[in-house]
Order: structure tokens, then sequence, then C-alpha cells
């Protein structure tokens, strides 16, 4: 199982040295892939920038978005950023994670229509693809570049969960995007087992890639920051289901955070995320560490 570690990309205050750091570490390490999320409201830094900077100070790790909430924005400008950052990473831009998302307040912030967001994604990838082909978007206007360096560019990933979202992807999607917050072998399992019998319905000849991930942290006090990092991503949907939300998650030990690593390959994730609650550097040494002696 390939492991891939997301940048931190929710904290306020972090500064360029920040991030040239944590490039250079990954970067390395034993790490396969290096991921970024998407979110508008709060300290959130741009998924788009910090993973252009990636490309262009790592030689090595995968760059991956992780995901881009494709409804909230126009495809051919998706298309043009993520050729671009195909390119300026050396062609290392092999996934791409795409979700609905739910947070309907982002979608208001950047004029985007949160109704009819699950009817336009389809139409949306096609239009990458088609794009990413050379195809013309506009008669006569000509093709939109730039030319990624994969013929119809990098595979395309669903970053959803449900049931009947698995479904919706499954016509055109190349894999799936599991998510467990706290790393839990039976969620993944079942989120892959649902794609899996998606594909069929579909009549896909493919199987779908199995990407997985979860929140961790490797800090001193980490279960504190831990619980307080979900807490504050959860505080959207109100004090009570951030709570929860924050009571179920403790991977923050070394031993912790193996378990998950095991229960995510004994699911079948042929890739695995994770996602540190703070942006210590502990987060990436203590990890290679525990990948080392796996």
């Amino acid at each position: 199982m390939k492991i891939g570690i997301c940048l931190p990309y929710m904290k306020a205050g972090l500064t360029r040295d920040d991030y040239l750091g944590w490039f250079q570490a990954v970067d390395a390490g034993p790490f396969h892939s290096l991921c970024c999320g998407e979110r508008v409201h709060g300290p959130t830094m741009d998924m788009r920038v910090l993973l252009a900077a990636a490309a262009a100070t790592t030689t090595r790790v995968e760059i991956s978005p992780t995901l881009y909430v494709l409804p909230m924005h126009n495809a051919t400008r998706v298309a043009k950023e993520i050729a671009t950052l195909d390119i300026l990473s050396g062609g290392r831009v092999r996934h791409v994670s795409l979700g609905f998302g739910g947070r309907e307040k982002d979608y208001e912030a950047v004029g985007a229509q949160y109704k009819g967001r699950y009817g336009r994604m389809v139409q949306q990838v096609e239009d990458l693809r088609r794009i990413w082909r050379g195809e013309e978007i506009v008669p006569g206007a000509g093709a939109i570049g730039p030319t990624p360096t994969r013929p119809e560019g990098p595979k395309l990933l669903a970053g959803v969960m449900g049931p009947k979202s698995i479904e919706r992807c499954s016509q055109w999607a190349d894999g799936l995007y599991a998510w467990s917050f706290n790393g839990e072998r039976d969620e993944l399992a079942r989120a892959f087992a649902m794609a899996d019998a998606a594909w069929e319905r579909s009549q896909r000849r493919d199987k779908p890639y199995r990407l997985g991930g979860c929140w961790y942290t490797l800090a001193e006090d980490g279960q504190r920051k831990l619980y307080d990092y979900i807490y504050n991503y959860m505080a959207i949907e109100g004090h009570e289901i951030a709570t929860m939300m924050a009571q179920t998650v403790h991977r923050s030990s070394p031993d912790a955070v193996r378990e998950a690593l095991d229960n995510a390959e004994s699911a079948g994730c042929e890739e695995f995320f994770l996602v540190p609650a703070t942006a210590e550097m502990a987060e990436v040494d203590t990890l290679a560490e525990i990948l080392a002696t796996r």
C-alpha cells in the first residue's frame, strides 16, 4: 500500500518557510504522494497555489489534489489548472479527486449555485476530458491548453461516501477516494465494496482505484490537538455534531497510526492519505519513522 500525506492547509499563520520545510521533508521521506484539500471559509490556504508550490519545489512525490469541489468551479478553469500543475510537476499529477462538497456557504462565497451540483458534475467531468484531449469547447475557438503529460489527463477519483453518490460517480470515475474519520477497516471496506458493485452495474470493465484517508496527529499532546482540530473542522454542523465527531477520532500515537494503516491495507486500499491535525514537523518526521518499521 502506498502512503501519502496531506499538507496542513487549514492552519492560520503558516509561512513560506513552514511550507518549504514540509515540501522538502515529504519529498525526502518514504512517502508516495503529497496532497491538499479545498475549503473556502476559515484560515485555509488555496489548494491550487499550495500544490503548485509543492510541484515546483519537489522532484519525487506525486502531487494529488484531494479534492476539487468541482461543481463550485468553472470546468475549463479547472482543466487548465490541473494540466498546468501536471506540467509543473513533471508529470507527477496522476490522480485528482473530485467531490460535490457539502458546504453551501462556500458555494455562496464564490458565487456558485449549490442546488443542482450533482447534475452538473457529469457534464463537467466530460468537459475536463474533452479539453485534455484537445477538443474544442467553443466552436471555432480552437483547443484550450496546455496539454497534460498523459492522454486525457490524470485519473479522476470520486471523493464521495454515500451509496447514491458512489452509484452516480461509477459512470465516470476511475476510482474512489474513501474517507474514514478514524481509519476504520470496516468503513473503508464497505465503501470499496459499494464501489465494486456500482462499477459492475455500470458495466465498467476496469476496477475502481482504491484510495483511502483519515485524520491523525503525532504531535506532543496530540489527542487534545486532534480533538480541537476535528471540532473546529466540524463546527459548521453545530456543537453537538462537532463534539460527537471529535470524540470518535483517536489516531494520536504511533501505535494508533500503525493500526489505522493496517486497517487501510486490510480493507484493500491501494493508496492511503494521512491528514495531519497540526503543522508541526513531528507529523512528517515521526510518521516517516513509523513507515520505516512497517
